[in-house]
């Protein structure tokens, strides 16, 4: 890929010796500052505004005001401790388009050492100009986009925006300049030169910058809410306005029916305290912390909670070869001598053609294949790799005098400097292609002595003998495969993002069973159609990234990304679950990112998908819980009065009720834990917190315990209703009836699985029989205690109560 040079700004700036002078420094300040990360002097006015706009938050503060106005003093405090971790979502979701620039800083050079009017200087790099001369050394970070216009050995890290792990060669470009350059020529702001030293032309600062750009993308993008938080704000503002008006009408049709305004306030009140849905934006915020928590406890970092939610429904997963399902390291595989060597002769061999100071991971791997690397010290000359000559060849001391030159780099490159005869050269290439087509790197070496008068400025040409072949491979991560197949199990696709060959992208993919074995590759080129059905893009670059994302969410795709470089920024963004790299990622990757891997492996985020479906099972057993158990609950409380027979339900036992309901809609559902196994979830169509048939299930199921519960009630109350004893005694059965179904429920939706869900039932059954069965206290709280009839009557509603919730479980599993 090749990059525009804006000639305009190196106008009588051709040499690599001269800076900018005076008069130049004065006129380029037009560009303005190199400033890539600009402050947002608005940002918390918008944080503000957003927070401030979301009605679940005024539905909590009311709601707490409510009840603080009742007296009920811990329900308004529980409820206040709400709103702290909704805030502190909001936040974060106004904050997700600005997370990325968070961690820029520390990628990018605070100060440049720069030539101006004849001088070295160092200067902030906020004051660098297009045109300044740049001087950095090893270990530094190049401080704004040029060309390199003078050094020597020049390898980068450039992974903060490519996302590759390995080294670049850089070299210089010579003038005069054209119109454009290859990306070898240039160097970027925030990659860090890692060997060598290099001149840079600056041509672009600040937002100019690549750096400055993913800035930009990062910062335009908006967040819409996650579908579980519009489902809940939906279900919630539902019944909100619907208690509300329910409330008002029972008011005014008690008073109607000449019962006076305490017991029209009463009813009301005792209604709205039973039917206002608090609940639920409870048990979500409190379920998200669990999963933060849990997940945690998995290698996988929440940065924001609601991404436990969207975790959970991922279809589709594009994730980065090296380092993620590969170990990220290349190691020395297979070694095939020539004849005359054994294997560690060639080793040995190409352990000559080692430059030691540099970071280079293949030469890293020759080290740590054993052996000795010769002293540098006694290196004749070097002739470094580049692109062009693609091998590396060094000069050693000889025996009589003679030096020996050995050279090591791309196999063609070396067959045509060695003296094989036509049988001998197509054998060697069968062998270097067979490696490369099974996914290895693979590089030749060959030797030649030189007579001691032999010139040291000029790299050995002809006469090369060859040596062998070695052949690496990044391994695949211990457990990967069966990541892999756990996910095709659970129908979740599974991309490979690379930047490798073809072919060598290929047979990684069929090592690792993308594609049953037989993967489908896309090469990445502009211009091409995203295909649905790929297992592999290779040769990709960062944009592309973002584009195969966009291309999957528009196929219906919930889309998880991993990355871990500055360039992968957008394409983090745009995911719906964007997934960072804690080993090996840019800071500015994991504070964009809304999970951090913290072992870099796949397998990792495999269970974290496990646990956030788990964890979005579990909530919907408790909100279908509540659901259940409200219904009769609301329904018992309207139509009773409405009759114009006496409350059912006095102040005291609406509290009574939701003491048991809150515990355990709040830890009964979130104990249960995975069973190990990643299930399967429904594609196609909008993301549903339940789906059709089971919002059919509860709502019926929660009529017809509502039956169960008025049935009761009538049958014990006969025509006592002016009878406080007979009120009483009704009163008893229609609460039994109710709270018994709402242990069988939770037994049949948790199937007593955990300690908790054992522990509330018998504690909620204890109270039924403490506050029933005792007369004392049964008298001050309206009640009577039951008889063995009257038990028997509220086990057989309780059984078609438990009934309907294994119907509910059933069709929430599918």
């Amino acid at each position: 890929m090749r990059r525009a040079i804006p000639g305009e700004r190196l106008a009588g700036l051709e040499s690599p010796a001269r800076g900018l002078n005076g008069a130049e420094l004065a006129e380029r300040r037009r560009y303005g500052a190199n400033d890539i990360l600009a402050e947002d002097a608005g940002r918390w006015r918008a944080l503000l505004g957003e927070t401030l706009g979301d009605p679940m938050l005024w539905f909590l503060l009311g709601t707490a005001l409510l009840f603080a106005l009742l007296g009920d003093r811990a329900e308004a405090l529980t409820l206040l401790l709400a709103v702290v971790p909704l805030l502190g979502m909001d936040a974060w979701l106004h904050r997700r388009t600005q997370a990325s620039t968070a961690g820029l800083a520390s990628r990018l050079a605070g100060t440049a050492r720069v030539l101006r009017d004849g001088v070295e200087q160092r200067i902030a790099a906020r004051e660098l100009l297009p045109g300044d001369l740049a001087l950095v050394g090893p270990g530094e970070y190049f401080p704004a986009d040029g060309v390199l216009v003078d050094g020597a050995q020049m390898l980068a890290d450039e992974s903060s925006l490519t996302g590759e792990s390995f080294p670049v060669r850089k070299q210089v470009l010579a003038a005069p300049f054209p119109d454009s350059a290859g990306e070898e020529h240039w160097a970027c702001a925030g990659t860090r030169l890692l060997g060598g030293r290099a001149v840079l032309r600056v041509l672009y600062t600040g937002a100019e910058t690549r750096y400055g750009e993913l800035v930009r993308v990062a910062r335009s993008g908006r967040q819409a809410r996650t579908p579980l938080q519009l489902a809940i704000a939906r279900l919630v503002a539902t019944l909100l306005w619907a208690a509300l008006a329910t409330c008002l009408l029972l008011a005014a049709i008690r008073l109607a029916q000449g019962f006076g305004a305490v017991d029209a306030l009463l009813s009301a009140v005792t209604l709205a305290v039973a039917a206002l849905p608090e609940e639920f934006p409870v048990v979500f915020t409190f379920f998200l912390g669990v999963g933060v928590y849990r997940l945690a406890r998995r290698q996988a970092l929440v940065r924001r909670a609601v991404a436990v939610e969207n975790i959970g429904r991922v279809s589709c997963i594009c994730t980065d070869k090296t380092g993620t399902l590969t170990a990220g390291r290349l190691l020395l595989t297979h070694r095939a001598p020539a004849a005359g060597l054994d294997d560690a002769g060639l080793l040995q061999l190409a352990l000559h053609a080692v430059r030691g100071e540099a970071d280079d991971p293949l030469d890293a791997a020759l080290l740590a294949a054993g052996g000795a690397a010769p002293d540098p010290a006694q290196r004749v000359a070097l002739f470094p790799f580049t692109e062009q000559r693609r091998r590396e060849t060094a000069l050693w001391p000889a025996a009589a005098g003679q030096r020996l030159a050995v050279s090591k780099g791309a196999p063609e490159t070396l067959f045509a400097l060695c003296d094989l005869d036509a049988v001998a050269l197509a054998d060697w290439r069968r062998q270097a292609d067979a490696y490369a087509a099974g996914g290895h790197k693979v590089i030749a070496v060959a030797s030649r002595r030189l007579e001691a008068d032999a010139r040291l400025d000029r790299e050995p040409g002809q006469g090369f003998v060859f040596a062998g072949l070695l052949a690496f491979e990044d391994p695949l991560r211990a457990g990967v495969r069966e990541a892999l197949a756990e996910c095709r199990a659970a129908g979740i696709r599974v991309v490979m993002v690379t930047g490798d060959h073809p072919l060598t992208a290929r047979a990684i993919a069929a090592e690792l069973g993308l594609g049953d074995g037989a993967p489908r590759v896309l090469v990445a080129e502009p211009g091409c159609a995203w295909e649905g059905d790929v297992d592999v893009v290779a040769r990709a670059v960062p944009a592309q990234k973002l584009e195969l994302v966009r291309a999957l969410q528009a196929d219906g795709e919930t889309v998880a990304v991993t990355g871990d470089g500055v360039n992968d920024v957008p394409a983090l963004q745009a995911a719906d679950v964007g997934i960072a790299m804690g080993e090996r990622g840019t800071q500015s990757a994991r504070e964009t990112a809304a999970i951090v891997l913290l072992d870099d492996d796949f397998a990792t985020l495999v269970r974290a998908i496990g646990e956030g479906r788990q964890l979005f099972r579990n909530l919907q057993l408790s909100f279908a819980y509540l659901l259940l158990v409200h219904i009769p609950l609301v329904a018992s409380a309207t139509l009773v009065p409405l009759t114009g027979a006496p409350l059912l339900y006095l102040p005291i036992h609406v509290v009574w009720l939701e003491l048991l309901i809150h515990p355990t809609a709040l830890l009964v559902f979130q104990e249960l834990a995975p069973d190990g196994r990643l299930t399967p979830l429904g594609r196609g169509g909008p993301a549903r917190f339940f789906s059709p048939r089971a919002w059919r299930a509860i709502l019926l199921g929660g009529a017809a315990i509502s039956l169960v519960v008025l049935a009761a009630w009538w049958q014990a109350l006969g025509e006592g209703v002016a009878d406080g004893a007979r009120v009483s005694h009704a009163r008893s059965m229609a609460i039994a009836v109710l709270v018994v179904a709402s242990l069988t429920v939770t037994a049949s939706l948790s199937r007593l699985r955990s300690a908790m869900a054992r522990v509330v039932c018998l504690l909620g059954l204890a109270s039924l029989l403490l506050f029933v069965q005792l007369p004392a206290l049964a008298a001050r709280l309206h009640l009577q205690p039951l008889h063995l009839a009257d038990w028997a009557i509220a086990a057989g509603a309780g059984l078609f109560a438990g009934l309907i919730g294994r119907w509910v479980l059933r069709l929430l599993e599918r």
